[in-house]
């Protein structure tokens, strides 16, 4: 009987298992960390969290459907989350699956097929296929910068408390939404906060209406442009226009890169509690220049610069890499179905877990399938066009944007896979 490895214990591990063992596949899990959760478990050596962290999705739109989560809260911290984790491996006995504390050190084809699987504290083992589900938000984006700062440089993966931040001077560069939550922090405990963008943003209100944002016209999505058209009018109604604030005016449109679930940022611009600067131009010391010709004094640089995904443990040419992600049929499958598969390599406003257990059904549906019906799904994979998953959304062209789709897009060509594969 076949046998398969999940790497990663987080939410796209635990959906993966959860989907695989449902059809009856066999698998061994592996999580370098204790316990699972994987990002969400602050007390994980690799997670990025911080103490403040919440969920930017409501939890309706992002909890397992088959397992809610037993809390009412709208916006759930990650203490909440990492006991839902817990709950969700022991109600469906996923626990026992994996291997703790075995960190993954390296895959390698096997002469007969399937891959070899070298893991800390074990002998190599060979199974039939690995699910790679080893999260998108580890590896830190770490740019450079010209010339060198005196000052301490720390990138917000190693940020976990308010109080790393007392009395300091602060500059904060880029503004994601770990960038903006930090902020929010970082105005009740620094000497004074400086925020560096390159970019203009979309600030999303969490509630509108008395409810959680993303819950409105659910069910009914509206085309790209008419989304855009009204979401852009109903934005400047509730939060009025960044740019007014500091921020430079967006050269695309909403949707097209992922907008910023946090709108407290700007109520502190309206205080003055902090500041936006132009992009950095280079660091002097502890003097940071930037190219608007302005300066500022710093004892701390803070890097809200993203991640860079990172599958350390098998060669490149096996992902079939395009620039900065995999190339992958529905971020899942390699075009060479070499017995490799992806879990959690999406992103997209509101997919939420539900969307990655979508992921796993569709995957354990073709590893159970027969060898009739799984050519097949192979040769539709690789003898035609694959589904657009953009929702008509013309995504910046940006690193951290190779992996992104349209939630229901994407959704819809997964469900569409899947009733195939099921006949």
């Amino acid at each position: 009987m076949k046998r398969y490895a999940v790497i990663g214990a987080g939410p796209s591990g635990l959906a993966a298992a959860r989907a695989l063992q449902q059809r009856g596949i066999r698998i061994d899990g592996y999580e370098a960390s204790s316990g699972v959760g994987g990002l969400w478990d602050i007390d994980n050596p690799r997670s990025t969290m911080y103490e403040s962290a919440h969920l930017i999705s409501s939890r309706t739109t992002t909890e397992f459907s088959e397992f809610p989560m037993r809390s009412e809260v709208d916006y759930p911290g990650h203490r909440v989350l990492k006991r839902y984790f817990d709950a969700y491996a022991d109600e469906f006995a996923l626990r026992e699956l994996f291997r703790f504390d075995t960190r993954v050190t390296g895959l390698h084809p096997h002469h007969d097929g399937g891959w070899m699987l070298h893991a800390e504290g074990q002998d190599a083992r060979r199974y039939d296929g690995v699910i790679l589900a080893n999260g998108t938000l580890a590896e830190p984006n770490v740019p450079a910068f010209a010339g060198s700062f005196s000052g301490e440089i720390m990138h917000t993966s190693a940020y976990k408390r308010a109080q790393q931040l007392t009395g300091r001077r602060v500059l904060i560069i880029g503004a994601g939404n770990s960038g903006c939550d930090i902020a929010v922090d970082a105005v009740h405990h620094a000497a004074s906060v400086d925020m560096s963008v390159r970019r203009g943003y979309y600030f999303v209100p969490r509630y509108l209406l008395g409810r959680p944002s993303d819950t409105l016209n659910q069910g009914r999505p509206l085309p790209a442009r008419i989304k855009q058209f009204v979401d852009t009018r109903v934005l400047r109604a509730f939060t009025g226009d960044p740019v007014r604030f500091g921020f430079p005016k967006p050269d695309y449109r909403i949707y097209e890169s992922h907008p910023i679930v946090n709108t407290l940022i700007l109520n502190h611009l309206g205080q003055g509690d902090l500041r936006i600067r132009a992009d950095v131009d280079r660091f002097d010391g502890r003097t940071v220049h930037f190219r608007d010709g302005s300066s500022g004094d710093y004892d701390l640089v803070l890097l809200a610069t993203g991640y860079t995904l990172d599958y350390p443990f098998v060669d490149r040419e096996h992902l079939h890499w395009r620039k900065a992600s995999p190339n992958l049929f529905l971020n899942v499958f390699p075009p060479s179905f070499n017995g490799l598969y992806v879990m959690g390599m999406i992103e997209a406003s509101g997919i939420g877990w539900q969307g990655r257990f979508e992921q796993a059904r569709l995957l354990a549906a073709y590893l159970a399938a027969d060898e009739q019906t799984a050519s097949a799904f192979r040769a539709r994979v690789t003898g035609r066009p694959w589904p657009d998953t953009t929702g008509g959304y013309r995504y910046l062209g940006l690193d951290r944007m190779s992996y992104y789709v349209n939630k229901d897009a994407y959704r819809t060509a997964l469900r569409a896979e899947l009733r195939t594969l099921e006949g």
